[in-house]
């Protein structure tokens, strides 16, 4: 069976990416309370760059860029002055979202900012919270996190619907004597954040993410997992025909798809091609179906016996589970060295292929 590269690669692309969905979030909070640092230390892609956002009310602006798959909706400033109708035209914005037929619409997580150099909870904020969480879980963000003085215990107290609060500091700061403050708490905002978005959602909010290589990795593991659990599948109960295992050529290339989704790479078919080839190369394969299985059983201790015979299911899970783990690993290693960055295609091609080349010999 001869293996299509360009068919397969578009087909899985695209199949990749309806999977992986969309994720929305609301920013709510004080203009000042810095809404706009802590997305862009978040986020991929910079996305609250000035300027930018489209107006979804009077208020409220949507945040969005190609390639990052989430939604931002940023009040830009919960003021005295208007602030019934921002609330209402906010809690409108929520139930609209909610009627929509695209769950990626949907408003998922909210995420309410009150800046720690305040030390004040408005009774705006607590009736934003209260609006916010009769529709989607709220965290509290104690933004500008810098000496805590029982603040976020009051914030809790006063804000009993949020389901945490969390204290962050975006960006780095030095003081005056030229003490150094890092930034702190982005990570724990991310992994409860995590736990409240919807399953079908964590994908995209895996991928959307850049501070976290830990939850992409927790959700590279399980599109790995699912894949075997189909690997196995295919060589059924009884052992799958040499001549057949072709048919779990298209299972990887979908693998590799849905693990860089879920990473955030921007996939392309250039992106995935490259990718596919270098992993070819790298088992001594060629552009067959049978040719590149065959190279990827090399992966197996003593499996090489067995072209030209029966694969078994646990052989075809064991298969599967080396080659995406193998990848999983080179991209949490490469974007961990960027601090969360993107590798190049070029960058994440010859890393691949050295990973293989190692477990072979290895």
């Amino acid at each position: 069976m001869d293996f299509n590269i360009g068919d397969e690669v578009r087909k899985q692309i695209e199949e990749a990416f309806r999977k992986r969905g969309r994720v929305t979030l609301i920013i709510a909070g004080r203009s000042g309370v810095g809404k706009s640092t802590l997305i862009n230390a978040i986020f991929h892609g910079r996305i609250a760059e000035t300027g930018q956002g489209r107006p979804v009310t009077q208020e409220a602006r949507e945040y969005t860029k190609e390639g990052i798959p989430v939604t931002l909706i940023d009040t830009r400033g919960l003021e005295m002055a208007g602030f019934r109708d921002t609330v209402k035209e906010l809690e409108e914005l929520v139930r609209s979202r909610a009627r929509d037929e695209d769950a990626g619409r949907h408003v998922h997580v909210a995420w309410l900012c009150i800046g720690e150099d305040s030390r004040r909870v408005e009774d705006g904020d607590i009736q934003v919270c209260e609006m916010l969480a009769r529709y989607v879980p709220v965290v509290a963000v104690v933004t500008k996190a810098r000496s805590d003085q029982g603040f976020r215990d009051e914030v809790q107290r006063l804000l009993p619907q949020a389901h945490n609060v969390m204290r962050v500091r975006a960006l780095a700061e030095t003081d005056d004597e030229g003490h150094t403050l890092q930034p702190r708490g982005l990570t724990e905002l991310v992994d409860i954040t995590m736990e409240l978005v919807p399953e079908a959602q964590r994908n995209a909010f895996a991928a959307a993410q850049r501070v976290s290589i830990e939850q992409k990795r927790k959700r590279a593991h399980g599109i790995v997992l699912g894949a075997a659990t189909t690997a196995a599948a295919i060589g059924g109960l009884n052992p799958l025909p040499f001549a057949d295992a072709a048919l779990l050529v298209p299972l990887q290339v979908g693998m590799l798809a849905g693990i860089s989704s879920v990473f955030g790479l921007p996939l392309t078919e250039a992106f995935l091609t490259t990718l596919v080839s270098s992993a070819v190369t790298g088992l001594g394969a060629t552009f067959t179906g049978q040719s590149l299985v065959s190279g990827m059983l090399k992966l197996l201790p003593g499996a090489g016996t067995l072209v030209g015979g029966l694969i078994s299911a646990s052989v075809a899970a064991s298969l599967t589970t080396l080659f995406g783990e193998a990848y999983v690993a080179v991209l949490a290693r490469l974007m961990q060295q960027r601090a969360g960055g993107f590798p190049t295609a070029d960058e994440v091609a010859q890393a691949f292929k050295e990973e293989l080349v190692g477990r072979q010999k290895a």
